[in-house]
């Protein structure tokens, strides 16, 4: 129903929430399934229209269901991520993803980087805001001028760094 009556999916979206919060809770896979189709579309409905608290409400039932191995519901599972990418942006699911990429375990990471890649192809531009700012732990803290002088002298480092987002964020 959602895929077809687009921005009137702001006028449902608080009734069916609970209904879709129910069904993402269920343990057959089906009703998962369509649930999480059913967010994909809604997600897409309500862009713009300020109902980002539902979105991430859904999120949150969405995103358990990551290593699942049907196909038919991975399928779903990535229509909702790429429909909630838009409804919410690419950043606020790119925090949900971060704490797997680097996860020790590998068939963890293989499932986030696939997301973290889904994302990366739909909106690469607005991802550079949410990447977190790694500090560079070869840099040392020295009051001594002349010693930081002498390093930089000897061994040329590149501690390049932008700071025009410090200035937005």
């Amino acid at each position: 129903m959602f895929e077809y009556i687009g921005e009137m999916s702001k006028d449902y979206i608080y009734a069916v929430t609970p209904l879709l919060e129910d069904a993402m809770m269920d343990r057959d896979l089906v009703h998962r399934q369509t649930a999480m189709t059913a967010i994909g579309h809604m997600s897409l409905g309500v862009f713009g229209f300020g109902c980002e608290d539902a979105l991430t409400h859904l999120l949150n039932h969405v995103w358990p269901n990551i290593f699942e191995t049907s196909p038919h519901v991975i399928q779903a599972f990535i229509s909702a991520i790429e429909g909630l990418r838009v409804g919410l942006g690419p950043g606020r699911v790119f925090f949900y993803g971060l704490q797997g990429l680097f996860h020790p375990a590998r068939r963890v990471r293989d499932v986030y980087w696939k997301v973290y890649n889904t994302l990366y192809i739909g909106a690469q531009d607005s991802l550079v805001s949410a990447y977190p700012r790694i500090v560079d732990d070869s840099i040392r803290t020295t009051i001594d001028e002349t010693e930081l002088l002498k390093k930089r002298i000897e061994k040329p480092r590149n501690d390049y760094a932008r700071y025009e987002l410090d200035y937005i964020l």
